[in-house]
């Protein structure tokens, strides 16, 4: 009797969800979506800087982390930034999955300096960091009241953008994460207000990528690319993009974990990380970032990594709603042969990217998980996605505990 209560209301539960899903969709079709002004190719980091002082900027707060300013990948940057008599100071505070803290702290240094403008140079963390002292800059809300959607009232700070990593798409996005440092958790802020005015997409920054962190943020741009396809708030034009970066993953990202100084493979990448990242704004994500965000809060696993692990189990949860979906993406990749039914070539496209992790020495477990932690990771995951995802299939606290339970080390 308890169990047949919980499933009416838990299917209650879903229409309302659904419901809710389609108001979204119907808000991501009204509201505009703004891209950013693109350079790419080799040297475009250097264009991009021309630009930026062409627009009139004269002093520059340049977010990166300390990583990339010992390696000397912002040489060059600063460089050309001088030779157009356009001045800078380095904020290189970032962390991976940045906080509050380092936002204040770029935003105290942006003041002091009388900054006009802010350049990210970095991955994910970098960018998402970049933007929320942008939004700060002309909101005077504590970061917390500025999360969640549309909540950047004040247009941000003028912000440009130049990804090193092929990944997060976050030059593309209307969106930014930072960590509360009170919970832990992973705080979004979502708004197109966020998205920077010009990104350079440079594969010279990217051909000294270590291996592992290119098969990590090379996973990560494909399940945005997958999630964004098989979501429910889908459209034609998202789905031409998470097509485009899936075929380009599949055919580029083995290469550049081979040899990373592939040029030609490294842009691939790039692209396919801009085009994931114009999907998945506008159709969504699901229930793979849902609980790799908790995995990384929890045990501060990297968000590719994460997603990589979380990806199949999730595939293979959802695949009897999805089949048609994955089919069609094992077409556009080039897998299987003629004649195969949808159900095979969804099972072959699953087997692929299990394929792929092997070859990357990515494990199908993580080692940090812990029994004891799964049903709290299993709550969290579940109010992420039903208040913020479109998935194709819904699950329910059990469900989601034993999906998170196929990861523990045996």
């Amino acid at each position: 009797m308890e169990r047949n209560t919980k499933s009416r209301f838990f299917h209650l539960q879903v229409i309302a969800y659904k419901g809710y899903m389609k108001v979204l969709k119907v808000a991501a079709k009204i509201i505009p979506m703004p891209k950013p002004t693109l350079f790419t190719g080799a040297g475009s980091s250097l264009e991009l800087c021309d630009a930026m002082a062409q627009m009139g900027m004269k002093r520059v707060l340049i977010v990166t982390d300390t990583v990339l300013v010992k390696l000397g990948l912002l040489d060059a940057i600063q460089t050309s930034l001088s030779d157009n008599h356009v001045e800078y100071v380095i904020y290189d505070g970032v962390l991976p999955d940045p906080t509050y803290a380092q936002v204040e702290s770029g935003l105290a240094l942006y003041k002091r300096h009388n900054c006009d403008a802010i350049l990210a140079v970095g991955g994910g963390s970098p960018i998402d960091a970049a933007k929320v002292i942008a939004a700060r800059v002309n909101n005077r809300r504590e970061i917390k009241k500025l999360t969640g959607l549309f909540r950047v009232w004040k247009a941000p700070a003028p912000l440009f953008a130049i990804p090193t990593t092929a990944g997060t798409g976050s030059e593309v996005t209307i969106a930014a994460v930072v960590s509360d440092p009170v919970t832990h958790k992973k705080t979004p802020l979502i708004d197109p207000k966020l998205v920077p005015m010009m990104a350079s997409l440079d594969a010279s920054l990217m051909t000294g990528l270590p291996a592992h962190v290119t098969s990590a943020t090379g996973m990560d741009a494909l399940t945005h690319a997958v999630e964004a396809f098989i979501s429910m708030n889908a459209s034609p034009d998202t789905d031409a993009y998470a097509i485009a970066a899936t075929r380009l993953i599949m055919q580029n990202l083995s290469k550049v974990v081979l040899d990373g100084s592939d040029l030609k493979a490294r842009h691939n990448m790039a692209m396919a990380s801009y085009y994931a990242g114009l999907a998945f704004t506008k159709a969504s994500l699901g229930y793979v970032h849902a609980i790799s965000h908790n995995l990384g809060a929890k045990y501060g696993t990297p968000h590719g990594l994460a997603n990589a692990i979380v990806l199949p189990y999730v595939l293979n949860y959802s695949k009897a709603e999805i089949l048609p979906r994955l089919a069609e993406l094992s077409r556009a990749c080039g897998f299987g042969a003629d004649g195969d039914t949808d159900e095979a070539l969804a099972q072959g496209f699953i087997e692929h990217i299990q394929g792929m992790l092997k070859e990357y020495g990515i494990a199908s477990q993580l080692d940090s998980l812990k029994l004891e932690d799964v049903p709290e990771l299993a709550k969290a995951a579940l109010s992420e996605a039903h208040f913020n995802y479109p998935v194709p299939k819904y699950m329910n606290q059990d469900q989601c505990e034993s999906l998170i339970k196929q990861m523990l080390v045996a």
